[in-house]
């Protein structure tokens, strides 16, 4: 059977999801600044030898493609297309993300409400667009994040993004929060 790939713009112009009808991440997220991050992932490591790519984001079935502005997507794409193919059938989702675990803040009651709230308003749409967000800290009310994917070098996700979190957890945890990225 052969693999299909659709191809999703996102809202950063230098970002593309690619949709596989495989899973690439069983669980978790995987997200790859550089060839040397990702000794673990074969399927990942390929993906670093087209030129231009500067930073790959797995979760579920799609990879977010981030590039460095200098090429034109429509070239781009078919290069990232064959590359996917030429790995996907021996490629396995379960791969251990090893070395690149988040580094987590410690749970609290509080933060778990502030993660539960991400996950059922804001994370969806963050995924949805080939991104996402990770909780850096939360410490006095404030509530530090760090983009990831598409998201990472969106010019809409510095402010936009960042008031929407703002607005929705001020409305659903407590008005007085401050939301800030890294």
């Amino acid at each position: 059977m052969e693999n299909r790939i659709q191809i999703q713009a996102t809202p950063n112009p230098n970002a593309l999801k690619f949709i596989l009808d495989v899973p690439v991440k069983n669980q978790g997220k995987a997200i790859f600044k550089s060839a040397e991050d990702c000794h673990h992932c074969p399927l990942a490591r390929h993906l670093f030898t087209v030129p231009h790519v500067t930073e790959l984001y797995f979760f579920g079935n799609f990879i977010t493609v981030t590039q460095d502005g200098h090429e034109d997507w429509e070239i781009l794409e078919e290069k990232i297309k064959k590359a996917i193919l030429e790995k996907i059938a021996e490629h396995d989702a379960n791969f251990d993300i090893g070395k690149q675990e988040e580094k987590i803040p410690p749970a609290t009651e509080k933060l778990s409400q502030v993660e539960s709230i991400l996950d059922q308003t804001i994370r969806p749409a963050l995924q949805g667009d080939g991104g996402d967000v990770q909780v850096v800290s939360f410490e006095n009310n404030v509530l530090t994040v760090h983009y990831q994917g598409a998201c990472g070098s969106c010019p809409s996700a510095t402010m936009g993004t960042l008031k929407a979190i703002e607005a929705i957890l001020k409305e659903e945890y407590d008005p007085n929060i401050v939301v800030q990225a890294l």
